[in-house]
């Protein structure tokens, strides 16, 4: 069940992504869809496998967003 969630999931972000290509740059969305994987992940392994959350993992996961919200304002 998890690997039929889980291939569900990649075609639905896959597909999500070529609606948003549609309006916004190919670079821009891209970034986006990498950045928002990026952190997701980091913070699923804080949270979920006890890595640990110092201020230097943070304040990186906080730089990626940071350049998320600015390639979309941009």
């Amino acid at each position: 069940m998890p690997s039929v969630i889980t291939i569900a999931a990649m075609i639905a972000s896959v597909w999500l992504l070529a609606i948003a290509l549609k309006t916004i740059p190919v670079g821009t969305g891209y970034a986006v869809w990498t950045g928002i994987g990026a952190v997701g992940t980091a913070i699923l392994g804080i949270v979920l496998f006890a890595e640990p959350a110092t201020a230097a993992r943070l304040a990186c996961i906080g730089l990626i967003v940071a350049g998320i919200v600015g390639l979309k304002v941009v």
